[in-house]
C-alpha cells in the first residue's frame, strides 16, 4: 500500500487523480489518510515528519526507488515521483519532458498560488478588501488566458499527450465559480476541462475525501488555515 496523507483540496486532488490514473486503486493499492487542515492536523508532529512545511499532500511509498521506504512532500514533486515510478504521463525525450516540467512549474509557482489567493480574498477572508479581490481576480483571469492561448495550439497543456501538467492544473479549474469568472470566457480551456473531467480516473480522484470536507469554515478553522496572528488582525 502507498499511503497518501491529504485533504479534498486542489493540491490533494492532483495526487488522488494521479494515483488512479496510474492504475492504483483506492483501498487496494493505496490509502488516503485525511489531514483535516481546518482542524489543524497539518501541524501534528507525525505529519510534520513527512511534510516539514505543514502542507498537504504527502506520500509514503514502502517500495521506493532503492526498494526502501520513501516519503515525498509537495504535490508537484509527488506527481514527478509517481510518473518516474510508473513511466506514465511524462514523455521520454528530454525536450518533451522539460516542456511538461515548465508547465508543471507554471502551476506550482503561479496558477495554484494566485488562484489560492483569489479564493482566500473572495470567499474566506473575514474582511472584504476590494483591492485584494480585484488584484487576484484579475491575475487569475490573466493566467487562464495564458492557458487558453496554449490550448488553442495543443490538445493538452504540454502538447499532444495527457501528462502530469494537465493533472496538476485541472483541479484548480474546477473551482472557477469561486474565482469570479466563467469557463465560457476561455473556450479552449472549456473544451479541455470537459474532456479531462470525463476521464474515469479523474472522476474517481476528485471524490476522494470530499465527503469529509465541511462546506463552511468556523473561526478556529480559519485560524488553522491562515495563521492565528494574521486572522486575528483581519477579524
Amino acid at each position: 500500500m502507498i499511503d497518501v496523507y491529504s485533504w479534498a483540496t486542489p493540491n490533494g486532488h492532483k495526487v488522488h487523480i494521479m494515483m488512479e490514473e496510474c492504475g492504483y486503486r483506492l483501498g487496494q493499492d493505496w490509502l488516503a489518510h485525511p489531514i483535516d487542515i481546518g482542524a489543524g492536523d497539518q501541524f501534528k508532529p507525525d505529519f510534520l515528519k513527512i511534510s516539514p512545511n505543514n502542507k498537504i499532500p504527502a506520500l509514503v511509498d514502502p517500495q521506493g526507488p532503492d526498494g526502501k521506504p520513501i516519503s515525498v512532500f509537495e504535490s508537484g514533486a509527488i506527481l514527478v515521483y509517481l510518473a518516474s515510478k510508473t513511466g506514465l504521463f511524462m514523455p521520454r525525450s528530454d525536450r518533451d519532458k522539460f516542456n511538461v516540467l515548465q508547465w508543471l512549474m507554471f502551476q506550482m509557482g503561479g496558477f495554484g498560488p494566485m488562484l489560492g489567493q483569489t479564493h482566500h480574498f473572495r470567499i474566506y477572508a473575514p474582511e472584504k478588501i476590494q483591492y485584494a479581490i480585484d488584484r487576484y481576480t484579475n491575475e487569475t483571469r490573466r493566467l487562464y488566458g495564458v492557458i487558453d492561448k496554449q490550448l488553442s495550439k495543443t490538445a493538452y497543456i504540454a502538447g499532444k499527450q495527457y501528462t502530469i501538467a494537465d493533472i496538476a492544473i485541472f483541479p484548480w479549474t474546477r473551482s472557477w465559480k469561486n474565482q469570479g469568472l466563467t469557463l465560457e470566457e476561455f473556450p479552449h480551456v472549456l473544451r479541455w476541462h470537459e474532456e479531462i473531467a470525463a476521464r474515469p480516473a479523474v472522476m474517481r480522484g476528485v471524490e476522494v475525501l470530499t465527503n469529509l470536507r465541511k462546506p463552511l469554515l468556523d473561526d478556529k478553522a480559519r485560524e488553522n488555515l491562515y495563521g492565528k496572528t494574521q486572522y486575528q488582525q483581519r477579524k
